[in-house]
């Protein structure tokens, strides 16, 4: 589960951005000190910051070249100031994006869910092969190799397919599963999951695969 860290003075904003963000199975943190910012950050070590400009004692700036000076943690500027200086010196000062107030939660959660992926899960280890089965999925051309026949994978099917080998024999939740998809422009819902579950398991069925990925309804996907 990531762990995001929210550096807002606003109550009502950080409550509404909080729930929405533990929908979707987010652990979420609330710095409650804003003269010791960076202490709760080196405690709480979060995934992703979302970072006010505009607060008490030093503003957003200042705490994020303070984290930046110890941390690579992806940062995230929500402020209602809308010029372009600000944006400006916000990424200068480390930030990794930048969105005005008022915003749209699922405009937020997107970019959240972007840059988390860009940063973790595509970090490969290269301990990790993904086989089984006698089925390999190749993670540098995107695509899987049963008894000499190959197979290319869409980007969808590629980021639903490595997901669960990631977790072979545990249960992958569909949430989960439509977190891993989403991107800054394309909202990902549930009908849009099974149609590209639908597909992976038709293009593995095909090399002659059967069974591969298993349903656990009302739960998720694994494979066995």
């Amino acid at each position: 589960m990531y762990k995001i860290m929210m550096i807002e003075d606003d109550e009502k904003i950080r409550r509404i951005v909080a729930d929405s963000l533990k929908k979707w199975q987010y652990d979420v943190v609330e710095v409650s000190r804003f003269d010791q910012v960076l202490t709760e950050f080196e405690q709480k070590d979060p995934h992703l910051v979302l970072l006010d400009i505009n607060l008490p004692v030093f503003d957003g700036y200042y705490w994020c070249q303070q984290i930046r000076s110890i941390s690579k943690v992806p940062i995230i500027f929500l402020s209602s100031r809308d010029q372009n200086m600000d944006i400006i010196m916000a990424i200068n000062m480390g930030g990794d994006d930048f969105i005005q107030k008022p915003f749209d939660l699922d405009i937020l959660l997107a970019k959240i869910n972007a840059l988390l992926r860009r940063k973790y899960a595509y970090q490969e280890d290269e301990n990790i092969r993904f086989y089984h089965r006698g089925m390999r999925l190749n993670v540098t051309n995107s695509t899987i190799e049963y008894k000499g026949q190959t197979t290319e994978l869409s980007r969808n099917e590629f980021i639903l397919l490595q997901l669960m080998m990631r977790n072979l024999g545990k249960i992958v939740s569909r949430e989960d599963l439509m977190q891993a998809l989403w991107n800054e422009d394309q909202f990902v819902d549930d009908n849009t999951l099974t149609v590209n579950v639908n597909r992976l398991r038709k293009k593995i069925a095909a090399l002659g695969l059967e069974a591969f990925i298993v349903t656990r309804k009302g739960m998720g996907y694994l494979i066995e």
